[in-house]
């Protein structure tokens, strides 16, 4: 006799399954569904903060490199293993040979650094398959039941505004107001509306950047973790970057929206299907509700962005402010296009101007690698004007150390290299600001120069590869284990298309210029043109000024939970820079030591001095050009 498949016993079993796995979230949603049959839903009021969980236990949201997401909560007995057996039965992913990573960590039984609310990324360890792998998203009925998230569930800490963000949108949702795709931009972004049907929040889910597999643009091919846009800039690690923009942004300096790390579920969102013939991924058309990790950003209501108007009506003080966010971020992508102005009209800004400032988009900022920034500011007058003694106050009270820490706690899954951009480029403004360089001339040593048709390393970057020169004859190389460490790193670009093998040592080398005929960049900096024997004296006296902004070196290394650990025979905890080739990487930082670290940041504090030193000289009679005589503000 056949089975009954439709027994009370048989519908029972996996529904018992589903909530042992996944924990008590999706008993109380079974008893929320059952009462949603009894009564209808009463309108929704703001909820409070969510409490901590109980004492070892924690909630995480698991993402593979094809975009889909599914929250759980972790046990303190609970490991990797764990972990990857619940994600294959919730969302029907293979699980064999692959990693469950942590920002740098490689996460094996021990799950101890893990904290509440943190997204995870499950890799593969080989990288050799097509990148046209499909997404295997959940389309079963009962996913939900599954997975006990919330409509929006914020990663991590948050201010007020967000969370009031965050209860307005799901309001919004919960009220059958869908959210509205927006056009612009290369990757997906949607404008998510309160109950009223205002717009209120921009949300980028992470799997739909440019190349990553779930784009709606048809800008795909990598999965996420691999190297993106900017090539020290991953696939999918765009989002954590938007908020650590905004918490960097100390009081609001910048004018920075308020911005969260979310999982955010909903019907609208593009799931990429593989054509039959092979061809390039098509949209799914069929509605159907889907879990993203994505950044959530509070919508600001503007007239224009800075590309669509002049800027000489934009308050020096506010062009300032943002240029100083975008040199300790080290941001590669401040065009006029996300600075949004808002017009005043019969009222006065923050600055007793008719407009007001707001910087948006900074997914590009923090690459794990100096790269060539872009400031679009460099060109407006306002950055040739000296900063305010306010200005500089802010500037001096800036502790990298404290907010590399502070990235440390509250994006537990930030890189270490990133963290070392954030800290060079902080001691690299308040030296300069220092020394009485504006906006402009600090912008310009960051940014490189094309002579012909060669790119020369930026000022900054020579320093930097001076420090790393000083600090090879402070340690001398060793063949045996660089040759090791060569054997061990083999990385294959077939899954990138157009890109050739690139096996290097991760120690520093000068090549990989593009052309062979580049010159070395070893060399020291253009002697000033204006040198007279005052400049020794105004060094002297700076030097001694300066020192009092030293950062001990013993400061700049993290915790030892936050060091990488690889893996080998995999691509995962490389730079973005090593799995790209690196044809205009002058130099790394992500491939030193701690003890290296160290010592390079000493050696880099005192060659910055000289840097300077020539820079103030050359840079006199280009301020005069640049203001002339008729510029007011």
């Amino acid at each position: 006799m056949s089975p009954n498949l439709e027994s009370p016993l048989k519908s029972q079993v996996p529904a018992l399954l589903l909530r042992r796995l996944f924990g008590a979230g999706a008993r109380r949603d079974d008893a929320a569904a059952a009462k949603q049959h009894q009564m209808p839903m009463p309108m929704p009021t703001p909820r409070p903060s969510p409490s901590p969980p109980p004492a070892g236990r924690r909630r995480v949201f698991v993402q593979t490199e094809s975009g889909c997401v599914l929250g759980m909560d972790l046990d303190r007995g609970d490991n990797a293993h764990t972990v990857k057996r619940r994600l294959q039965l919730a969302l029907n992913v293979p699980t064999g040979g692959t990693s469950l990573t942590f920002g740098d960590r490689v996460l094996e039984n021990d799950l101890s650094s893990v904290r509440h609310d943190s997204p995870l990324l499950l890799t593969r360890n080989s990288i050799h398959r097509s990148c046209s792998t499909p997404c295997l998203c959940p389309v079963s009925k009962d996913f939900e039941q599954k997975d006990s998230s919330g409509l929006v569930e914020i990663l991590g800490s948050s201010s007020t505004s967000v969370r009031r963000l965050v209860d307005d949108v799901a309001t919004g949702i919960r009220g059958g107001l869908d959210p509205v795709p927006v056009d612009s931009g290369l990757g997906g972004s949607y404008y998510f509306r309160d109950l009223g049907g205002d717009r209120v929040a921009i949300v980028k889910p992470t799997d739909e950047e440019p190349f990553a597999p779930n784009n709606p643009k048809g800008f795909t091919g990598r999965a996420l973790g691999q190297p993106g846009l900017k090539k020290s800039v991953r696939v999918g690690e765009t989002g954590f970057r938007e908020v650590a923009a905004y918490l960097l942004d100390h009081e609001n300096f910048a004018n920075v929206p308020a911005t969260a790390l979310v999982k955010i579920t909903h019907s609208v969102f593009n799931i990429n299907r593989p054509m039959n013939n092979g061809g390039a991924p098509a949209h799914d058309h069929k509605q159907q509700t889907t879990s993203k990790i994505a950044s959530f950003q509070q919508f600001i209501a503007h007239d224009f962005d800075a590309s669509d108007h002049g800027t000489s009506s934009f308050p020096v003080a506010a062009v300032h402010r943002i240029g100083i966010l975008d040199i300790r971020i080290f941001n590669t992508d401040r065009h006029g296009g996300n600075v949004l102005v808002r017009k005043l009209d019969g009222g006065t800004g923050r600055f007793g101007c008719q407009t007001e400032l707001f910087p948006i988009d900074h997914g590009l900022c923090l690459p794990e690698n100096l790269e060539d920034p872009y400031f679009e500011w460099i060109h407006w007058a306002q950055a040739s004007i000296p900063f305010s003694e306010e200005e500089l106050e802010y500037i001096r009270n800036l502790d990298p150390v404290r907010d590399a820490t502070m990235l440390r706690r509250e994006l537990p899954m930030i890189r270490e290299a990133c963290l070392r951009v954030l800290i060079l480029c902080t001691i690299f403004l308040k030296e300069a600001a220092t020394f009485g360089l504006c906006l402009a001339e600090i912008g310009e040593m960051m940014t490189r120069e094309f002579r012909g048709m060669e790119e020369e390393p930026s000022k900054l970057e020579l320093v930097c590869m001076d420090a790393r020169k000083k600090v090879a004859e402070w340690e001398p190389f060793s063949p045996d284990v660089e040759q090791g460490e060569d054997m061990g790193f083999q990385f294959s670009m077939d899954a990138l298309g157009g890109y050739s093998d690139v096996i290097r040592s991760p120690r520093f080398h000068c090549s990989g210029m593009k052309g062979s005929s580049f010159r070395n960049p070893l060399t020291k900096l253009v002697e000033s043109m204006n040198e007279d024997n005052d400049d020794d004296e105004d060094r002297k006296e700076f030097s001694m000024h300066s020192s009092h902004h030293r950062i001990p070196s013993a400061e700049l290394n993290p915790p030892s939970v936050y060091r990488t650990t690889s893996l080998n025979g995999s691509a995962v905890n490389r730079s973005a820079d090593e799995q790209l080739p690196s044809s205009m990487c002058f130099v790394r930082l992500s491939d030193m030591s701690a003890e290296e670290w160290q010592v390079f940041v000493e050696k880099f504090q005192e060659l910055l001095n000289e840097a300077l030193d020539e820079c103030k000289a050359a840079g006199a009679q280009r301020m005069k050009q640049r203001l002339g005589t008729s510029c007011k503000f």
